[in-house]
């Protein structure tokens, strides 16, 4: 909350900049700095260089045409520099009378030897005008929010810090320890800097950095060890039914899937609540790995359920584990928001009387009509896409024995940096499917300019003719839900015309859940050769026959989307190719992501790339996630300080010290909102 120091006018400036605290403005660090401690002679000044002049008014003019023009002539007896304003009010002409004193910042330019400063930065002074003693800051402004008037807000905070003493250091002895120089001294540096100790600035913003980081350590390492406090129902480990289940598969387990395996059956025969990722590669064999652990649970007595983020994505799950389960007498259930009210109430009925083993559904089961009987597992599926209160809300579903939370255990396609497993997912344990099953293909991936389009139309053709099918996908379109519809019908349109002699279908998210479900039947049986679609099928669509993929605009996408949609091909026993399209002018950043992407098929290491590209923010989908963002560090270079600030968080919280709660709601603004449940 804003003090009352601020009028209401100056709060409305504050919230334009996103301010809504006292703490919030001192992190709203300048983007560099002024030197305006000295005062230049209008002689010695240089071409295209800031400089900061004094000097009397000699001269003044105004004109109107051909366009607005005002020209104030400073002179300091060493020389004379023109002022130039082409955008100026009438009360702006009357402060330049002649003899005036002005103070002047700006950059200064020459044309045919006059010397000038185009809309300089100004102000009329006395004689005993006392120059600052410290850099003046230069902030990130938006509209409506001059530089004059963040300048203004700041210092009326540090005025009144000063006198309240009010930005305590709730870990000042860590910050000796760790030899971090104090708070408000830090503050202080970074927004007022001394000139002649310019180079503490970096000390500074270690400081906040590491206080940012040691935040979101003590949040997440909190919720960690907040686990503890509750119980969860021990699921005791059947062998008999693991080895029925493993000699019905068409395939030998690989040594890595045993291993997250026999991690995960460790978890879940303690009596608090797992809380565990399993993550890998796309087509890693994630899925038969949380399968096993639904199995072990529902033979305790118990219900699972498994949620993923999308329709297409929650159907694919539901009939592969159908069928798997029905031969084990497990009744599988479906929910989502398309199906029937009908179907809807049966689905729920059957779940809250334990009728329904395993529930497989979208946001649909974290609605409050869903009760189960006796959940004690539930998995997430592409965890990275649901928020934190989402994950936490099926937590605590079970109509009988409230007190009993489920195990929770998330799947991820997009392997986690190791920054990134210590900054946003330090809540978790981590198992980690580093190997492919034996048989994958090896991905041949191809960069082609959108312009040759039309000379690779007849490979597709030949391609198709051979028996082989093709995904062909159109971009994600962020500003317009009917623009993608749009872009994905025209194609479909352009496709359909060109390959008069083949079968195309069209999938995109807005199709019903028959619809689509109809289309997918169609393609996995070979019925269409090319499916047009957007991402959508990003995850989940397992068609051996596809071996080729092409993806329109793949420079505006992340590696890691890129990396999972190329992994929609290469599940058959066919060699497979992924042809990325790309537009006329690309960014240097859209080269180095396209670069990675084609000389790279570990998802580890693009994983990697694609943290140091996007930053965590946009890697993980933070602005949707709810997540506490970071402000000030940086998980890629600061990662001495992560380490630091992991070892204290648990220091911290296993000598329960008493300002936690305090620094946790200081540096994590929605913090209340995103632990409420």
């Amino acid at each position: 909350m804003l003090p009352d120091i601020y009028t209401e006018n100056e709060k409305n400036k504050l919230r334009k900049i996103g301010i809504k605290s006292l703490f919030d403005l001192f992190l709203y660090l300048p983007t560099r700095y002024q030197d305006r401690t000295k005062v230049d002679l209008i002689k010695d000044l240089n071409k295209d260089k800031y400089h900061q002049i004094e000097g009397e008014v000699s001269f003044v003019n105004t004109s109107y045409r051909p366009r607005k023009n005002l020209v104030v002539v400073i002179d300091d007896a060493t020389g004379t520099l023109q002022l130039r304003f082409l955008n100026f009010y009438p009360s702006q002409i009357k402060q330049f009378t002649l003899g005036k004193k002005i103070r002047a910042y700006g950059i200064v330019k020459e044309k045919s030897f006059i010397r000038e400063m185009i809309h300089p930065e100004y102000e009329i002074i006395q004689k005993d005008k006392i120059l600052p003693q410290h850099l003046t800051a230069v902030y990130p402004l938006v509209s409506g929010v001059t530089q004059k008037a963040v300048l203004k807000l700041v210092k009326k905070a540090f005025k009144f810090i000063t006198e309240k003493n009010s930005i305590i250091d709730y870990f000042y002895e860590l910050n000796k320890q760790r030899n971090l120089p104090d708070l408000i001294e830090s503050i202080t540096m970074l927004h007022m800097p001394d000139k002649k100790n310019i180079i503490k600035n970096n000390s500074c913003l270690k400081k906040l950095a590491y206080d940012e980081l040691l935040a979101h350590q003590l949040f997440f390492r909190g919720l960690y060890h907040q686990k503890k406090n509750f119980l969860a129902k021990p699921i005791s480990k059947d062998e008999s039914i693991y080895n029925l289940f493993i000699s019905s598969l068409p395939f030998e387990l690989t040594s890595m899937q045993k291993k997250t395996y026999l991690e995960i059956m460790k978890d879940l025969q303690q009596t608090s609540p797992m809380n565990r990722l399993l993550q890998g590669d796309v087509g890693c064999g994630k899925t038969i790995v949380a399968t096993l652990a639904a199995i072990q649970t529902i033979k305790n007595g118990y219900q699972a359920a498994l949620m993923a983020p999308t329709e297409i994505l929650a159907e694919q799950h539901y009939y592969n584990l159908k069928k798997w389960l029905d031969p084990l007498k497990i009744s599988v259930g479906f929910l989502s928001g398309s199906i029937s009210k009908k179907e809807k109430l049966f689905v729920t009925e059957m779940v809250m009387q334990g009728n329904i083993d395993l529930l497989v559904g979208t946001h649909a089961l974290i609605q409050d009509n869903v009760k189960f009987k006796s959940l004690a597992l539930y998995i997430i599926d592409e965890q990275h896409r649901f928020g934190v209160e989402q994950r936490l809300s099926i937590r605590t579903k079970n109509k009988i024995d409230k007190k009993y939370q489920a195990h929770q255990l998330m799947m991820s396609a997009t392997p986690i940096p190791r920054t990134l497993s210590m900054s946003y997912f330090a809540d978790m344990d981590i198992s980690t499917i580093n190997e492919l099953p034996p048989g994958r293909q090896k991905i041949t991936t191809k960069l082609i300019s959108d312009s040759r389009r039309t000379e690779f139309l007849s490979i597709i053709q030949s391609h198709c003719k051979e028996g082989n099918q093709v995904y062909w996908v159109c971009p994600l379109i962020e500003e317009s839900e009917k623009l993608q519809l749009e872009t994905v019908e025209n194609t479909f349109k352009e496709i359909t015309s060109s390959f008069a002699s083949l079968t195309v279908g069209l999938i995109h998210g807005k199709m019903k859940s028959k619809e689509k479900e109809s289309i997918m039947h169609k393609f996995k049986i070979g019925d269409l050769q090319i499916l047009v679609a957007t991402t959508v099928i990003e995850v989940g669509v397992d068609v051996p026959n596809a071996t080729m993929i092409i993806i329109e605009n793949a420079e505006r996408m992340g590696l890691s989307q890129l990396h999972q949609l190329r992994g929609r091909v290469g599940r058959g026993a066919k060699e497979s190719t992924c042809i990325l399209l790309y537009g006329k002018k690309l960014s240097n950043i859209a080269k180095d992501r396209l670069k990675v992407i084609y000389e790279n098929l570990d998802g580890f290491k693009i994983s990697e790339e694609d943290l140091r590209l996007r930053g965590p923010g946009e890697f993980l989908g933070l602005k949707q996630s709810g997540l506490p963002t970071l402000k000030i560090a940086d998980i890629n270079k600061d990662k001495t300080l992560l380490d630091m600030a992991k070892e204290d968080a648990e220091n911290l919280i296993n000598e329960k010290h008493n300002k936690i709660e305090l620094h946790l709601q200081r540096w994590i603004s929605n913090y209340q909102e995103i632990t409420r449940t």
